[in-house]
């Protein structure tokens, strides 16, 4: 993770204390603030790196489809499943499942997951046949779960068996000290993926960008930052 504010030292040494561990992660961030990397970098410190880091984005799957995404489905169990399929929970065995953007997921969607939560076994959509798994779960969010637990659309009990450890993620205009760090890691790693020389960026360009508000966050800057190398 780039950057050295304080904010972004302390989520480092956080991940530090909690990637050897087995214990649930709660990611919580606006979009574009890099939770996606936190969860790397907790997968790839942890005794379970060289197994698989499955991703999954929640908002991305429709809700009819979610359970037999995460959990699998037998040939059979509804029209179109033509052929036994492994769920995510199934294929991140031994690894790290992450679950992104978790806040919208269906209520039905939580139950389950709290099951394999509770009892480390997952079954298959159709299927009446429990499956052990040994899986490490990091969830995030860009929702504020409490106020969807107030509001009944995110399950409390599942809310308290993921927050075992929280990571709070900031925005990028709370850490604006880090964007000349940030500024020069996308500019090298353009240069590099394009096979470029490394262009480089004025003071007063680099105090324009420090001012800007960045809505989406580091995302965003990236995305400026390699529009300007190629238009520059």
């Amino acid at each position: 993770m780039i950057g050295k504010s304080k904010a972004i030292n302390e989520i480092k040494d956080l991940i530090d204390k909690v990637a050897e561990t087995d214990a649930k992660i709660l990611i919580n961030g606006p979009n574009g603030s890099g939770k996606e990397l936190v969860s790397k970098s907790i997968h790839n410190l942890s005794n379970r790196a060289h197994q698989p880091l499955i991703e999954v984005n929640c908002a991305a799957i429709p809700s009819e489809l979610i359970e037999s995404e995460l959990f699998g489905h037998v040939k059979g169990s509804f029209t179109g499943a033509v052929k036994d399929k492994v769920g995510k929970f199934e294929a991140a065995h031994n690894g790290t499942i992450f679950l992104d953007e978790i806040g919208d997921m269906s209520l039905s969607a939580q139950a389950k997951v709290l099951r394999v939560l509770q009892d480390n076994c997952i079954q298959k959509v159709g299927g009446g046949k429990d499956i052990k798994i040994d899986v490490r779960v990091i969830a995030a969010t860009n929702k504020d779960l409490k106020k969807e637990i107030e509001n009944g659309k995110f399950r409390e009990d599942l809310y308290h068996r993921l927050a075992v450890i929280i990571i709070d993620v900031p925005s990028l205009n709370s850490r604006k000290d880090d964007i000349p760090l940030l500024i020069d890691h996308f500019a090298k790693n353009i240069a590099d993926s394009q096979g470029n020389e490394v262009k480089k960026f004025s003071d007063k360009a680099i105090d324009l960008m420090k001012k800007y508000d960045w809505s989406g966050n580091v995302r965003e800057l990236r995305n400026v930052i390699e529009r300007l190398i190629i238009l520059g």
